[in-house]
């Protein structure tokens, strides 16, 4: 397989990556400028939910075939005493892509278990306020993280079109290995759409969360 292509191909996603980091300053600029980029952060928002809703969908199909693989595994194994390494392999495939694409729209609503106990304390702004501020202190740092340190072994992984390391398995490794940076991209890309939609909410470019959006943060809150 010739290097020279995965070379590209990742020297063509950092530059995407890099001309996509003034997007993350736009809730700031909401911010400190109100009315400015109101128009541009709000299509932004929506163009975000839509591709989450896209990998939410992904996730529900794949939770489909996590079931249907158990099932098939079950009856193989106690009905025919059969056991393929390609099922099992699926099986987790299928419930890492269930979890990783799933994450940001748990994110978008709201369906992240919570650890900060003061945050349902404080008033519609003071939540705001903690949401935008945990996003780039704490979701961000964590998601460059990921990308960061995935990128040496997905590029060898690519490089080879790694398989599975079982005779029957399937030779799809390499796939498995993209989920972690997607996965991170996802989360970031939602974490800017929810510091948008907080930054917005505390200029009053929207109205504030409904009692149905609090409740269903407030029932992934832990202490």
């Amino acid at each position: 397989m010739d290097t020279s292509v995965f070379l590209d191909i990742g020297t063509g996603l950092k530059w995407l990556g890099l001309l996509s980091l003034p997007l993350f300053l736009v809730p700031l600029i909401a911010l400190s400028a109100p009315r400015l980029v109101d128009g541009f952060a709000l299509k932004l928002s929506w163009l975000i939910d839509k591709v989450t809703g896209i990998a939410l969908g992904a996730a529900i199909a794949s939770s489909l075939i996590l079931v249907f693989s158990m099932l098939a595994i079950v009856i193989l194994r106690y009905t025919f005493s059969l056991s393929f390494s390609w099922l099992n392999e699926i099986t987790t495939y299928s419930f890492a892509a269930m979890f990783m694409l799933g994450a940001a729209a748990a994110l978008r609503d709201g369906a992240h278990v919570r650890v900060d106990i003061l945050r349902p304390r404080f008033g519609e702004t003071g939540r705001n306020w903690v949401e935008l501020t945990g996003i780039y202190l704490f979701l961000f740092p964590i998601c460059v993280r990921i990308l960061m340190t995935s990128e040496a072994g997905l590029a060898r992984a690519w490089l080879l079109l790694e398989g599975s390391r079982e005779s029957d398995g399937l030779p799809i490794f390499f796939l498995f290995k993209t989920l972690v940076p997607v996965f991170a991209a996802l989360l970031m890309a939602q974490g800017l759409s929810e510091a948008i939609k907080a930054a917005l909410r505390i200029t009053g470019a929207l109205p504030p969360e409904t009692p149905q959006q609090l409740a269903a943060e407030g029932g992934g809150h832990g202490a």
